[in-house]
């Protein structure tokens, strides 16, 4: 029987805090994010690799703190609003201006507002013309996140395939935790990925049809254009 075409359409993750999975890799900036608004230190930078899961704690600190998402050329205006609570959600890919951006920052940490910044590089790796601006952010609360572990990426397949209404048995889960990529990003993408397959053979969720899956990942992640560019493609982190 000829394979089904199976339509791309698009799913989205849920990045509220129900979802969240915690494990010991996250468990230090979970802990910070749900600390607010009892921080020590009115700014928070969370750092880790991508697909480490940091935009999913970025959204979820902003909904509970009804923060409100920095926008380069306007950080400015959120000067003006007492108690302002704002996310920067890839400190070192946006092109913000580092005089507003100390200026956000300082008045912060005088106490007029809270921040919540993630960043692939630690505050102290930054280039930033502006010394006393890497002096604030190098002072602020810092939550590293690692590279995802088994606990984590377990508990994130077995969310994202009941989410798509998929059954998977534990050994299968544990087939792909042993062998995929250690990101969220990848969970996303296999997830994704084994649905369409499933759904074009018209097969129950099997270790061949996963190796197949994982196959064609691996070898596009081979393939894949690197295009140099000073400033990264931005991905969900």
């Amino acid at each position: 029987m000829p394979s089904q075409l199976p339509l791309d359409l698009p799913h989205a993750a849920s990045l509220a805090r129900d979802d969240l999975i915690v494990s010991p890799s996250n468990r230090l900036a979970v802990e910070a994010v749900d600390a607010w608004p009892h921080w020590r230190h009115s700014v928070l930078v969370i750092v880790g690799p991508p697909g480490a899961g940091k935009t999913h704690l970025a959204n979820v600190w902003a909904e509970r703190a009804g923060a409100r998402t920095a926008e380069a050329g306007a950080l400015g205006a959120h000067l003006d609003e007492p108690g302002f609570r704002v996310v920067i959600d890839g400190l070192e890919r946006l092109r913000l201006s580092e005089t507003d951006l100390f200026g956000l920052v300082n008045a912060a940490r005088l106490g007029t507002g809270s921040i919540l910044a993630t960043s692939r590089t630690p505050p102290a790796g930054m280039a930033f013309t502006l010394r006393d601006l890497r002096s604030r952010l190098c002072a602020a609360t810092l939550a590293e996140l690692g590279a995802p572990d088994d606990d984590l990426l377990t508990g994130v397949l077995v969310k994202l395939f009941a989410d798509r209404q998929l059954d998977i048995a534990s050994k299968s889960i544990r087939y792909l935790v042993e062998r995929m990529e250690r990101s969220l990003d990848s969970a996303r993408r296999i997830v994704a990925a084994v649905d369409r397959e499933a759904l074009a053979s018209k097969e129950r969720i099997s270790t061949r049809l996963l190796k197949r899956v994982l196959d064609r990942e691996s070898e596009a992640v081979r393939h894949q254009t690197v295009v140099p560019a000073r400033y990264p493609v931005a991905t969900e982190d």
